[in-house]
């Protein structure tokens, strides 16, 4: 398997190189494995439900340039299509 470094506040770690998640995500993987369970798919869409109506309204009040907001309406949009699923590895 290829890996990419990550660097965050506690060093470098080695994360698969096709993983969009980071260190941090790395560390809770290698260091807790608590149940092998992964997250129920209707909590990850709720997730990312709020966090597009999160970015729409914070766009709406400009709070949030709407270029970062349509990003993160965008990538919200992809993960309730459940093209990610793969990508909430820790329980």
């Amino acid at each position: 398997m290829l890996y990419r470094e990550e660097k965050d506040s506690l060093g470098t770690v080695r994360v698969p190189a096709e993983a969009h998640y980071g260190a941090q995500t790395q560390r809770a993987v290698d260091n807790f494995p608590v149940s092998g369970l992964v997250l129920p798919e209707e909590f990850i869409h709720t997730l990312a439900l709020l966090k597009k109506c999160a970015a729409a309204v914070n766009r709406d009040l400009g709070l949030l340039p709407a270029s970062l907001a349509d990003a993160m309406i965008s990538a919200a949009t992809e993960v309730m299509d459940g093209k990610w699923a793969g990508e909430f590895v820790v329980d």
